[in-house]
């Protein structure tokens, strides 16, 4: 639970769970780059391309109803689009002792995962992704509702996996949670 700080025109919050003063520190927040969907930008293309071609074919011999025409056109320009859409939709916010997790365009759902729940992480970045700068954080939790949280197209990714690491440790130690091994 976090309430607003002592400053109304502060922009950060104070954590309930947190020592006086400490302060919830934001050091990700944003929409994975349309880069990280590269390879879907290209088949989408590639999509929208052939129905380009298709519709000129139907023009030149002049096949078919007009109407089906400037659809096809209409789908062929739009359908390139789509990914940035998909980029757009999703939103990450990772802070000190959290994880917000935002999707949907019109409409919106938010998961929070609590950093003092998190079990495991898990970094992932390709050698494509590396040229792009671009990877994909895996975050696996003791929570009922979000036990797994995939975290993709994160921007310079390797800085917010090592932090996360040294938070999730930092909240345990803040909170006295002990990891007890069955054995």
């Amino acid at each position: 639970m976090t309430t607003p700080s002592p400053n109304p025109s502060a922009a950060k919050w104070v954590n309930s769970h947190a020592a006086p003063g400490d302060t919830e520190v934001t050091y990700f927040e944003g929409s994975p780059p349309v880069r990280a969907h590269t390879g879907k930008l290209c088949v989408y293309g590639l999509i929208g391309l052939v129905l380009l071609v298709i519709a000129g074919l139907l023009i030149h011999k002049r096949v078919g109803p007009w109407w089906l025409v400037v659809g096809i056109i209409v789908v062929g320009l739009a359908v390139p689009w789509l990914p940035m859409l998909f980029a757009k939709s999703i939103r990450y916010r990772i802070t000190s002792y959290r994880i917000d997790f935002e999707r949907g365009l019109l409409a919106k759902n938010i998961d929070t995962m609590e950093l003092w729940h998190v079990e495991d992480l898990h970094f992932h970045q390709s050698l494509f992704e590396r040229i792009l700068n671009v990877g994909s954080i895996t975050v696996l939790a003791h929570d009922d509702s979000l036990p797994k949280l995939d975290l993709f197209g994160i921007p310079d990714p390797r800085p917010i996996y090592d932090m996360l690491k040294d938070r999730v440790i930092a909240v345990k130690r803040q909170r006295g949670v002990i990891k007890m091994d069955q054995g």
